[in-house]
């Protein structure tokens, strides 16, 4: 690499550290990184010494573990009288983004996918896509499997997060057609 006209180092790299242009190594204003506290060395001296399927065991363990409350509490099976457990449901009366979508994957899990997509349509849309950036993460780090990318960029990412939004407002809206989608 050539050298920058200062002689301070490679072209590219910054004056206030040896990173890149922007991504200074060091704070600014020469003050020193502060050192980790006992809690962060720890975990980080537990990560260096984990094997690599650690994480995504653990991961694992989670989307099960979900998956198991999901099958054992039945939320398809409600009475119609039961208060309801979403906190911004039983104060105010509204679905929240996500209402309906632990009665979806109950439905997803027992091969329903119409009644799933009733009760949470985006949760249902979004599943494949979850599962195969998960399957793809899981297996570099734990097998060193190199699965094609999902490239997903910033506007399609926006895009779905406006259509969640919208779908959260219009679904609470009193009148048809806008009532099927209350669940």
């Amino acid at each position: 690499m050539p050298a920058d006209p200062a002689g301070a180092g490679p072209a590219g790299a910054d004056s206030v550290g040896a990173g890149p242009v922007g991504w200074p190594t060091t704070p600014p204003g020469g003050y020193p990184a502060p050192e980790p506290d006992r809690i962060t060395r720890f975990v980080l001296r537990l990560y260096e010494r984990s094997p690599r399927w650690a994480v995504p065991l653990a991961a694992v363990g989670c989307v099960a573990a979900g998956m198991g409350y999901a099958l054992l509490s039945d939320p398809a099976d409600a009475n119609p009288d039961a208060a309801p457990t979403c906190l911004l449901k039983l104060t105010t009366g509204l679905d929240c983004p996500g209402c309906g979508g632990t009665r979806a994957l109950w439905y997803v899990l027992h091969g329903d996918l119409p009644a799933a997509a009733r009760h949470h349509f985006l949760f249902v849309f979004a599943l494949p896509f979850l599962a195969y950036l998960f399957v793809a993460w899981a297996g570099n780090q734990a097998f060193g499997w190199r699965l094609p990318e999902l490239r997903i960029s910033s506007k399609v990412i926006g895009g779905f997060l406006a259509a969640w939004l919208a779908f959260s407002v219009l679904r609470n809206l009193p009148w048809a057609p806008f009532t099927s989608l209350y669940v």
